[in-house]
């Protein structure tokens, strides 16, 4: 290791990893520090219940990861990341036995929301799949790490991008589409009413269509370990089971960068009450289980869906996730995210089973067990769901937080994704990946663009710290 680095990674989560390549790439010597034995923060697989079922702690879905616009630059295949299309990307299920979905066809997913708002959908949707890339690139690299590629096409989707999502639902006349859209603003765990919630469903929506959502073959951990063979062919270190409590744990470096939380951040810097005023959201309280077959879902698009949401209605989830943001409640019923990876990665199980993962909401901190809950929202859809488990490894919000200190009181999204802090995290500023600290800089979800396994914050923190290093 050289005398004295150009940057160090704290933490070799995937924001952390992209942003160590994205140096390295560019000459800069650079080494990571990841307090876990293993790199991946929240892209990871485990044996967690029974040997030979390989489940994903944390993410498992990666429509972010497939269409990242860093992702897309780098020769992670050649490091063996391969991803795995499921039939349909999603399903979402209606206690009637019938689904809407979202498929990689724009037709085939308005055909699912009925006659009334299939063209709705459609005009809503397919304006800007020409353009996505470029749209997706600049959407993901604001606010001000490079000027948009494409600022007619950003600025038309930001129109429909900006206002609430409950807004956008009035496009749709039915339930059904309100619903399944109502159902993607939750995966950053955002009120449904809150400020550019719109854009959330409609970056998901046009991911599904533009690239799917795939799973990683063999698991989520192969991102995480094709970015760490990558960096190390680069020259890059990486040093696990190292934990840092403060910046003089470290080597010298002319650069650190935090793939942490903001009080993370704050403790070992020495940064005082820097991130006081950040907030953090719901937590998840999460279930993996081993199962002796397929999730009996009475929906058939179901079954051939990598992700399953689960929610009866856009009422019913709107009121789960106000329970567990605003109301300091467990919800019930409560909106359920599901994967089903061995729907098209058999190896993930032994021959014939299957691994299927779950959560729901919960509020910060919740220290119940969310187990029945939980179970009795699947087999409201699923009937005689419980009769194919073989095992379960729950996690709340305090097992979550132990696996990744992200987490903090359980929330996956490593911040409130609501507000004005849905845009400008972790505070507001034109520079959120610097510190009041000019060595110091910060790259996790807590900064644009925020939660998801894409890698962006690490790559646009990257672009603040090269373009430091490189002033003379």
């Amino acid at each position: 290791m050289p005398s004295m680095l150009d940057a160090v990674i704290v933490g070799a989560g995937p924001n952390g990893l992209t942003a160590a390549v994205e140096l390295a790439r560019r000459g800069f010597s650079v080494a990571v520090f990841e307090a876990k034995d293993t790199v991946g923060g929240g892209a990871r697989t485990e044996e967690l219940t029974l040997p030979g079922f390989r489940h994903d702690p944390c993410s498992a879905a990666h429509p972010l990861g497939i269409n990242s616009p860093v992702f897309r630059t780098m020769p992670l295949d050649r490091y063996g990341l391969e991803w795995l299309q499921p039939r349909l990307p999603m399903a979402h299920p209606f206690p009637d036995g019938s689904a809407a979905v979202l498929s990689r066809s724009v037709a085939e997913t308005a055909a699912s929301f009925g006659p009334r708002d299939a063209g709705a959908y459609r005009r809503l949707i397919e304006p800007f799949l020409p353009n996505w890339d470029t749209i997706l690139r600049d959407f993901m690299s604001l606010p001000s790490t490079a000027l948009p590629r494409g600022p007619l096409a950003l600025a038309r989707f930001g129109l429909s991008a900006l206002p609430p999502s409950t807004w956008l639902m009035r496009r749709f006349r039915d339930d059904r589409a309100r619903a399944l859209f109502a159902g993607l603003v939750a995966h950053v765990i955002a009120p449904l009413g809150g400020i550019a919630t719109s854009g959330v469903g409609m970056v998901f929506a046009l991911a599904a269509h533009a690239r799917g959502w795939p799973v990683a073959s063999g698991g989520s951990q192969s991102i995480s370990d094709a970015l760490t063979a990558y960096l190390k062919d680069l020259g890059g270190a990486v040093h696990t089971d190292y934990e840092v409590k403060r910046l003089d744990d470290l080597p010298p470096a002319r650069a650190y960068i935090f793939d942490t939380s903001p009080t993370a951040l704050a403790r070992i810097a020495g940064l005082g009450r820097s991130y006081e005023r950040y907030r953090y959201g719901a937590g998840v309280f999460k279930i993996d289980y081993a199962l002796d077959g397929p999730v009996p879902w009475t929906a058939k698009e179901a079954q051939s869906a990598g992700t399953v949401q689960i929610g009866g209605s856009s009422a019913e989830i709107g009121a789960a996730l106000r329970a567990a943001s605003r109301e300091n409640r467990a919800p019930d019923p409560p909106f359920l995210i599901t994967v089903q990876p061995s729907v098209v990665d058999p190896s993930r199980a032994p021959a014939g089973k299957h691994v299927f993962w779950t959560y729901g909401h919960v509020p910060n901190g919740w220290d119940g067990d969310f187990t029945e809950a939980i179970e009795r929202q699947l087999e409201r859809f699923a009937p005689g769901f419980r009769d194919r488990v073989l095992a379960r490894a729950t996690a709340g919000p305090a097992a979550m937080a132990a696996r990744n200190a992200n987490y903090v009181g359980g929330d996956i999204a490593c911040g409130a994704a609501s507000g004005l802090q849905l845009l400008l995290r972790p505070k507001p500023s034109l520079f959120p990946y610097g510190t009041a600290h000019p060595a110091v800089f910060i790259c996790s979800s807590a900064t644009p663009p925020g939660p998801g396994v894409h890698g962006m914050s690490g790559h646009n923190a990257a672009k603040a710290v090269w373009r430091r290093l490189r002033t003379p």
